[in-house]
């Protein structure tokens, strides 16, 4: 087959020689007997050298003294020129001494061939294209369902103690006193916590206390004041973080809890027991805070199921709207970010990378595992907000 790379039709014609031939034979015939029917501008010498006509190429075969064949003319002309050329050649009655016949079989457009092979790769490409779309939907999918769920409680050591996943693999574990503490830790996403279950220390906690370090978060009452002492004589316990006065840890919210750890690890107190007199005043709550959530309710809508984020000015204008994939690299170059409200998790990376640009305030769908917490940055959820 000629090449086919400046070719628009390709010409076929069969023909039947009464005798045998060679291919120069029926070559020298076609050129032969063609030559200055229309003038020398058609003589398919000149549209050769014009590159109008390509090498042409014959098949024979000969049999019981007879040579059939095919005979291939590749074309870059216009549809009336390869037809004026195909009659010519049909015109050749002779090969040699050999009465013949030739017939057109048909004129084929090259480029309507090439216009179909290119369809059918577009088709390919799009159904490769839509799969792969398809199926990058269904993971973005499952990671914002997974983003909206818990950690499931689990049950830990012989007495089957209420606790979170994360109580195996963490090096610091939070004690606290019943089941519904551990699941407030949960919502705020800390995984790494034990319930107590009881004012007596069970065996399995105190075995942990010997290969984990251990902070023990108790109720602001009179109970707390007895399961504070029973630590302090079987277990070491790193550090007693205590609710409000009055209050227990089931009655605060996820963002209480994590901004109540946060500001413990900040006071530096020394390793050991916490005294009682060294409860501090409720933290001043941060102008703005309030403004911040109802401007978080405005954007929820939009911004719920996007997997975009927003970062807000001091003033709650809006700086930027980004991919959550794009994020950290987005923050990097923006300026001007206070807050960031965004459709993920508030991970330890991220509140790393928010804080370096100037972010005070990072509202997402739940929070990660977080091991180190800034000064003056607040972390909330859609959750704590009562938006979903």
């Amino acid at each position: 087959m000629p090449d086919s790379g400046i070719v628009k039709y390709l010409v076929r014609l069969k023909f039947e020689v009464d005798g045998v031939v060679e291919r120069a034979d029926v070559i020298g015939a076609i050129f032969g007997q063609t030559e200055g029917l229309f003038g020398p501008e058609m003589n398919l010498n000149e549209l050769q050298k014009s590159w109008k006509v390509g090498r042409i190429e014959i098949n024979l075969e000969s049999k019981n003294d007879r040579t059939r064949g095919e005979v291939i003319v590749p074309m870059s002309t216009d549809i009336g020129t390869a037809a004026l050329i195909a009659a010519a050649v049909e015109s050749v009655d002779k090969v040699g001494p050999c009465s013949a016949r030739v017939t057109l079989e048909g004129i084929d457009d090259v480029r309507a061939n090439k216009r179909k092979q290119i369809v059918d790769r577009a088709k390919l490409i799009v159904r490769e294209w839509s799969s792969k779309t398809s199926s990058e939907g269904e993971n973005v999918l499952k990671d914002v369902t997974d983003s909206t769920k818990r950690a499931r409680v689990i049950n830990y050591g012989m007495e089957n103690l209420p606790a979170g996943p994360g109580v195996y693999s963490s090096e610091l574990v939070y004690l606290v006193e019943g089941r519904a503490d551990v699941v407030l830790f949960l919502r705020a996403g800390i995984e790494n916590v034990v319930a107590l279950e009881g004012t007596s220390v069970p065996d399995s906690v105190i075995d942990l206390g010997k290969k984990k370090r251990l902070i023990a978060v108790l109720d602001g009452d009179r109970g707390g004041d007895l399961i504070e002492k029973e630590l302090a004589q079987v277990v070491k316990v790193e550090r007693v973080i205590r609710a409000p006065p009055g209050k227990e840890v089931e009655d605060l919210t996820p963002i209480d809890v994590i901004n109540m750890l946060r500001a413990e690890r900040l006071e530096g107190l020394p390793q050991g027991r916490r005294e009682r007199g060294a409860e501090r005043a409720p933290e001043k709550q941060p102008e703005g805070e309030e403004p911040v959530v109802m401007k978080t309710r405005e954007l929820y809508p939009s911004l719920n199921g996007t997997l975009e984020a927003v970062l807000l000015d001091q003033g709650l204008q809006e700086v930027g709207r980004y991919p959550i994939s794009e994020l950290v690299q987005k923050m990097e170059s923006s300026s001007g970010a206070y807050y960031l409200i965004f459709d993920g998790i508030v991970t330890q990376r991220l509140v790393e990378s928010a804080t370096k640009v100037g972010v005070k305030g990072i509202i997402g769908h739940r929070t990660g595992e977080l091991n180190e917490l800034p000064n003056d940055v607040r972390i909330g959820t859609f959750r704590d907000l009562d938006l979903e």
